[in-house]
């Protein structure tokens, strides 16, 4: 079957092992977009180390979990959301006001909502976690 994307799969990956209670998670293949959330998740502690292994192929990567997350998902199509339309979309996808995180992919590259707020800036919507 084929992919159609590797995000999404990377995320219900993560997800599922976690709501399963596991300690670590295997995801094949990798990418750039791939790391970067996992690097914006590892930074507000919602997963713990990753380490990717390089198999000459496409990559896999082996994250260690530590029970915080209670879910995150794709958002697609990568709508555009611009600065002032934020807000709309945090109350839309997160549970609650201070609780949780949307990433955004932005000219300034992939980051949360509170940095593109900080840095006055819309983008396209990737995905969400908390």
């Amino acid at each position: 079957m084929v992919r159609m994307s590797v995000l999404a799969d990377c995320l219900k990956t993560i997800t599922n092992a976690e709501k399963r209670g596991k300690r670590q998670v295997l995801i094949r293949p990798s990418s750039k977009v791939i790391v970067k959330c996992l690097q914006i998740m590892q930074v507000h502690g919602y997963i713990g180390e990753f380490e990717i292994v390089d198999d000459h192929r496409a990559n896999k990567i082996v994250i260690e979990l530590n029970g915080r997350l209670n879910k995150c998902g794709v958002i697609s199509p990568r709508f555009d959301v611009a600065y002032d339309e934020i807000e709309k979309w945090i109350v839309n996808l997160l549970p609650s006001r201070q609780f949780g995180h949307i990433i955004l992919s932005t000219t300034f590259g992939i980051m949360t909502h509170e940095e593109a707020r900080r840095k006055k800036t819309g983008g396209k919507i990737i995905g969400f976690f908390y």
